[in-house]
This record gives C-alpha cells, structure tokens and sequence, in this order.
C-alpha cells in the first residue's frame, strides 16, 4: 500500500522520465554540434541566425530548443508577428549545459537499440544497459553538491538517465506480458519470463535496487512501487514510440528534414512504432473516454427525434473507439432501447486503408454493423459527397466525433496569408524541417476547421485534442506534466498542438462554439495538456 506522498512522488517520477525520453536525445545534439556553447558565448542568439551559422533545419532547430526551454533550461521570446524567435539563457543554462555529456551513453544506447527486435531483449542491447545502470546508480560519480541549484539539476538529469533505462524496458514489460496479473500476483523466476534467464535477473535486480521488485530464493516479487509503475507502463508508450525519430535527431537537425518520410509505397511508417503507440495510447486515454461516455449518454437519452442519426468516427484507426460508442449507446441509453426502430447509423471514416481493414474485422467480430469508408480529414465535402451519394446519409445529421486527430492533420498552407494576424501561442511548429510561423498555423487551423463548420450546425463535433503549454509555464512544474515530450514527438513529426485557450478561441473564429456543458480538461487546471469538447455551429 502506498502513502500519501508515494502515489504524486511517483507519478512525478513518471513525468520526469518522459521528459528525458525526449530532452536527453534533444540536447545532446545540440551540445556535440556546438550549439549550445555558442549560446553561452552569445548570451543568446535569434533562431534565424543559428540556423544560419550551424546549417541546421529552422523548423525542427525551433522545436529542439523550446524542448530545452521547457526544461527551464533556455527561455523563449516570439516576434508577434512571426518573423522570428529569440532564445536566451537563464540562471541555470551554464549548469545544465554542462551535465548535458552525461547523456552520451543512454543517447547512445537509443541509438543501439534500433539495431535489434523491436519486441525482444536480447544480449547485446543488456550488456549495455547494465553499464549504464551502474553508472546510474553511482550518480556517474557526480561530486556531490553543496548548491542546491546545482543539486537539483543534477537530480533532473539523472531522473532523464532514469527514464531512458526504464520508459523503453516497462513497455517491453508490458507489451510482452510481463505485467500479466500472474506475474504481478505472485513471486516468479526469471526463466519463466525470458529466454536469457540469467541476464533477465541481472535486470530484474537493477529494478529492485529502485524498490520495484523483493528478491527471495531467486524468485521476484513486485513491491508496492512496482505495482504502480506496471499499472501504468502504457504511460510511457507513446513517447517510447516515437524512439525510432528521436534517434534520428542529428539528421533531422541538421541533414536531410525528409529522412523519415521519403519511403517507398506501402513501406511501415518510419518515425514511430504504430503498434506500440496504439497500445500506450489505449491504455493512457481509458480517463478521457469515461468523459466522452457521459457526454454521448446525455446526447442519446435525448427525444428520439433530437438525437443523430447517427456516429461518424473521422480516423476511426482500428474500429476499437467506434465499438466503444455502440456499446454504451447500445447499453446505457435509451436509444439503446429502439435499435430495432432506430438503428444507428455507424461510419468510420480513415485515410489509412489498413486500417480500414483492420476496423472492419474488428466490427465483423463484434457483430457491429458499420460502413468504413476512407476519408481525409481535411475535405470534409468529399466525405459529405460520399455519404449522399452512396449511402443516403446527410453528414449533417450524424455526430462527428475525433480522436487526437486536428493536430495530426497534413500540413496545408493557408489559402491567404494571414496578414496581420497575431497569434498567441508559444508552440514550435515545422512542416519537413521549414519553420512554420505560430500565425499560419493558427490561420491554417482556422481554415481547417471552417471547411466542418457547414457539417456541424445540428449535431456538432465531439473532440478530444492534445495541446502545448507555454514552455515557462512546463519548466515552472516539472514533473507535474508530460508537455515536453508531447512537444518533441509532435514537433519533430510535423504535428501542431496548441494551447487549449488557443484552439477554442481559433474554433470560435472559425464559427464553432464550444457547448459550455461538455467541457473538460486534463488535468483540470493550467497545465491542462488534453481537452475534451462538443463544438457546434451555430
């Protein structure tokens, strides 16, 4: 059983590792090329001019220092208008930057890794990992420090260490079945795990020098602490899933921008492991989705003639969400009651074709009468036209309904070019390493979400949609939030979150008002990193 100050000590732990998943890789690469010593000889320096002098992509240069900024490492200062962005040091810059070289051997090991099976430990991957691990746990004989600035630094780095050796080793755990409820429930031997029983152990006994197993007659056992991080390892799945684009940030810094994109036809995605991040994703939104219950529970215990015809699931990826709708309209409302009378009208919609097929085995299974249709998310009158022409079905009269999905959208430059628009966020934007000005891609977002804006007068759009937060803000509540990572997976991804504030006022402007009565936000504070909202044209 955990105190009270264990479970948020714990949870902070978290935070802090995802944070390195993504800084560690980050700032080594801008320290090996120079970047940041020229920052400390300059006192600062404007972007433009850095990416002049280093031959470094502008964009994902942009994206590479906000992630340090979010550290409290750098601070950031945007033109209003776009035309640039400066970066400064702070009190700690030169400290940190000098514990930056401790990152070489974990960086190192990421890189490593992607020579190996993606779902397997093996040998070689192990040997290193217990070099790092010993290093680690001897604080890489840091001198131990009298400032407690200096300290806590100190202590930040090392949590980023912690978080390379652990984010990646949980969710193998965890996607392998370790943390199967025999497992959690019971002492083990290592041999009934794994095929390198002895190298396992050695493993398994670096865990439990961080309190997360008890050893006893050669047999583990989880303790409290391993408890609640193997409950939790699909938290650490999205931003392990991004690996395979975090090692490749030297060329995505200063080399080829397209290096993950230009693949052959057909070829898997290259900048993420899809499998990995649907399975951290499923488990790390189980909260946002009891919201989004009692959201379509109150829209389906309507009048049958006020309610939708209906449930249109704009990337519907594997069916699972869309399943999750009919089944608590199916069982929890009164439109569950007349299915026989009023049959719901289900579409999931996708610009991915295997995952079409993936949906529509999944809804054949489960007995769920669907169409899946392909679709872009960003020509909502093609989709429209679809469903008229061979369905009969008026996109007007079916809930839309999106996951995560608006910030994922294919860059589109504006149609005009946003003169004199000011934005307000503080985001790092790229599309293929160019840097986006903050003013096009709220203008672009504004256009985008217009183009829904005809659709959406009865029913209204019901979405769940991740944002940045200012980067003082991040590094003023570190380990209190996961926005540095969210901020280098998706900016080096060409992903564009913004702020929540940002997104409803832009949504607003593109003529869709929020309904006050189905808001939320995670957590539910200024830190708020996901928002759920039913938006409707009036």
């Amino acid at each position: 059983m955990l105190s009270r100050q264990e479970n948020p000590q714990y949870r902070q732990d978290i935070f802090r590792h995802l944070d390195g998943i993504a800084t560690a890789p980050t700032a080594y690469s801008l320290y090996r090329k120079g970047v940041l010593d020229f920052l400390l000889r300059e006192k600062g320096a404007d972007l433009s001019h850095l990416a002049e002098v280093f031959g470094a992509n502008e964009g994902y240069l942009n994206v590479a220092l906000r992630v340090l900024c979010s550290q409290g490492w750098l601070r950031q200062t945007l033109d209003p208008g776009g035309a640039d962005v400066r970066y400064d040091l702070t009190p700690v810059s030169a400290e940190a930057f000098a514990l930056i070289p401790l990152y070489a051997d974990a960086v190192g090991l990421l890189t490593m890794s992607g020579h190996f099976h993606p779902r397997r430990f093996e040998q070689k991957p192990y040997e290193v990992l217990r070099e790092i691990f010993l290093r680690y746990f001897d604080r890489y004989g840091l001198p131990a420090a009298g400032d407690p600035v200096v300290r806590r630094l100190q202590d930040q780095v090392l949590a980023h260490i912690e978080g390379i050796l652990v984010g990646p080793t949980v969710v193998h755990l965890g996607m392998g079945g370790m943390f199967h409820k025999y497992f959690m429930e019971a002492s083990f031997r290592p041999e009934e795990f794994h095929h390198h029983p002895a190298s396992f152990r050695e493993l398994l006994q670096f865990l439990a020098r961080m309190g997360w197993f008890e050893e006893h007659n050669e047999s583990f056992r989880f303790t409290p602490k391993g408890l609640f991080f193997a409950q939790r390892a699909s938290a650490y799945g999205v931003t392990v899933s991004y690996i395979p684009l975090l090692r490749e940030m030297d060329e995505l810094l200063y080399g080829n921008p397209h290096i993950l994109r230009d693949l052959p036809e057909g070829s898997p995605e290259a900048h993420v492991d899809r499998e990995m991040n649907v399975w951290g994703s499923g488990g790390a939104h189980a909260t946002y989705f009891r919201k989004v219950d009692e959201i379509i529970i109150q829209l389906f215990n309507q009048p049958i003639e006020k309610q939708p015809k209906g449930i249109l699931d704009m990337g519907c990826g594997n069916g699972a969400f869309l399943k999750h709708m009919y089944e608590v309209i199916e069982q929890r409302t009164l439109r569950g009651q007349h299915l026989e009378e009023h049959p719901l009208f289900l579409v999931g919609a996708d610009y991915n074709e295997a995952a079409l097929r993936v949906s529509r085995a999944n809804l054949i299974q489960a007995d769920i009468w669907a169409k899946l249709i392909w679709g872009d998310i960003g020509r909502p009158d093609m989709l429209a036209s679809d469903l008229k022409q061979n369905y009969g079905i008026d996109l007007r009269d079916l809930l839309n309904v999106r996951t995560f999905l608006d910030h994922n959208r294919i860059w589109q430059d504006p149609a005009d070019p946003a003169v004199g628009r000011t934005s307000t966020s503080t985001g790092a934007f790229a599309y293929r390493g160019r840097r986006l000005p903050n003013h096009l891609v709220e203008e672009s977002l504004r256009q985008h979400l217009a183009r829904w804006t005809p659709f959406l007068d009865r029913f209204g759009l019901l979405v769940i949609e991740l944002h940045t937060l200012p980067p003082d803000l991040a590094a003023a509540h570190l380990g209190k939030t996961a926005v540095t990572a969210y901020d280098a997976t998706h900016g080096f991804s060409d992903q564009y979150i913004v702020e929540v504030d940002v997104f409803r006022r832009v949504a607003e402007e593109a003529g869709l008002h929020p309904d006050p009565h189905h808001f939320a936000r995670f957590p539910d504070s200024d830190l708020a990193t996901i928002s759920i909202q039913l938006l409707r044209a009036e």
